[in-house]
């Protein structure tokens, strides 16, 4: 996966790097794995108010139904394509597995389509293979990462991500996670061996606003251009700073922290990301 920068014949495209789409080998979705995206909300509730700021409009989507829980073991798997989904930064890959089942999973760095992939207990420690953290050897790259056994995967999916298996202490496996915490899992839950793929996300420019009109993102005003009462930030003569920088509800940002002290899910953190 690489960018590309595209001639400036066009102030839009004067700062636009977009990627090469070259590792895709299909257009168009699989039908029985795709469903109307019914998510969009416009940042509106159940009440039609605004709820939720700079969100609506976006070009209409189809979702595809990901496998994120990888739990048909001992069935073997073959690549048949590798597509776009405009629902995640990542790109996914098409499965065939050997009972007629078709399922999408997330694409890998160095997935290429033909590739047999398998899960479960006993199966090689190989790039898109899914296994118990119990059985991954220490030092190994992975990504899609489950929290609790059987629930799914819910870290490191999006693209270029990936954790690391560092060590492991009696049920638990010790993760270092892409922000740089490291964290207690119960080594019965699963991993997909690899990088998440499309690494080179992170390199794009939108190049223009209309882009991100494009994928829902509304205008956003900065607090310091607004009056007091919108903002504790607001206000002052001429081009005030702001003094310390807070939400639009008085929070203090950069910096102070919001976790909870006492909250449960300490136990498991052994060290705090890096600020």
């Amino acid at each position: 996966m690489a960018v590309r920068k595209l001639k400036p014949t066009t102030p839009g495209q004067r700062h636009k790097v977009i990627g090469t789409f070259d590792t895709i080998t299909s257009s168009a979705p699989e039908k029985s794995l795709v469903a109307g995206a019914n998510y969009k909300s416009g940042g509106r509730n159940n009440k039609g108010r605004m709820t939720m700021r700079q969100l609506g409009g976006g070009h209409k989507r189809k979702y595809r139904v990901i496998d994120f829980k990888r739990n048909k073991d001992g069935v073997p798997a073959t690549v048949k394509s590798i597509e776009y989904d405009p629902n995640r930064s990542a790109r996914i890959a098409l499965l065939f597995y050997a009972d007629g089942e078709k399922r999408y999973i997330l694409a890998p760095n160095g997935l290429q389509v033909g590739q047999v992939l398998n899960s479960g207990a006993g199966v090689a420690p190989e790039v898109g293979n899914a296994l118990y953290l119990q059985d991954i050897p220490l030092g190994t790259v992975v990504h899609n990462i489950e929290l609790r056994p059987g629930q799914g995967a819910s870290i490191a999916r999006s693209a270029g991500t990936f954790a690391q298996l560092t060590s492991r202490e009696d049920k638990y496996a010790l993760i270092k996670m892409p922000s740089g915490e490291i964290r207690k899992i119960l080594s019965t839950c699963k991993a997909t061996i690899g990088t998440v793929g499309n690494s080179d996300h992170a390199l794009e420019r939108s190049g223009k606003a209309g882009r991100s009109r494009w994928l829902g993102r509304r205008p956003r005003v900065r607090g310091v251009a607004m009056n007091p009462v919108d903002h504790p930030m607001g206000g002052g003569e001429g081009r005030a700073s702001g003094g310390h920088p807070r939400s639009r509800k008085g929070l203090l940002a950069k910096g102070y922290r919001t976790r909870r002290p006492k909250n449960q899910s300490n136990q498991y953190i052994i060290e705090r990301r890096k600020k």
